[in-house]
């Protein structure tokens, strides 16, 4: 599938905002402390991805009931669902100056109860597309990898049951996501409102 920018400046996926906080100094030092284990943007990149998919627990799986969305407050709860966690690694990217946005994908249980999964997208030096990482948090059944060429995703999209990847490359997440996000109460409140569509 190929990935389309939302946006046609390549500047506004380095930009910071209120969720996406790279400048906060928890981002700054996590940033500083991946980049002491890379010599490029390559193994930096890679590193962050590992850092946010093996250090941040997804919430669900953790049990924990605070929700974070800006990126600092992923980092420093080290706790969020996917929409957070592909928050704290797209700014933890941007701080290293690796262009990055938001990828999403439309998942069902067997064709019933649709809900949105949050993704990352980057685009490296000397690559010349998009690829697509996803930050959730590997458990039985799910072996999420670092790879521009081939994707590893914690899923792959099943299209006869309505399944859907959308294509674009948001530079900021969508309203629907900062919404379910910032309004819930807890995880369980959270749970009951994710987006179901974009």
């Amino acid at each position: 599938m190929e990935l389309i920018q939302q946006s046609p400046h390549i500047a506004d996926y380095l930009a910071a905002d209120e969720a996406i906080d790279h400048r906060h100094p928890m981002v700054r030092r996590t940033a500083a402390d991946l980049a002491h284990q890379a010599d490029d943007a390559y193994t930096y990149a890679r590193t962050a991805f590992e850092y946010v998919r093996d250090s941040v627990p997804h919430s669900a799986d953790s049990g924990d009931p605070r929700v974070a969305w800006r990126a600092s407050d992923v980092l420093a709860t080290r706790n969020g669902i996917c929409y957070a966690k592909a928050i704290a690694l797209t700014a933890l990217l941007r701080a290293h100056g690796v262009p990055a946005g938001f990828c999403y994908q439309r998942l069902t249980d067997d064709g019933t109860n649709p809900v949105v999964h949050g993704l990352v997208a980057l685009r490296l030096p000397g690559h010349d597309r998009w690829a697509r990482v996803d930050p959730r948090g590997n458990k039985p059944g799910v072996d999420a990898r670092f790879s521009l060429d081939t994707e590893r995703l914690a899923w792959a999209v099943r299209e006869e049951l309505g399944e859907v990847d959308y294509p674009a490359v948001h530079t900021t997440p969508p309203v629907e996501v900062l919404h379910a996000l910032r309004s819930a109460r807890d995880r369980a409140d959270l749970w009951r409102n994710l987006p179901t569509r974009l």
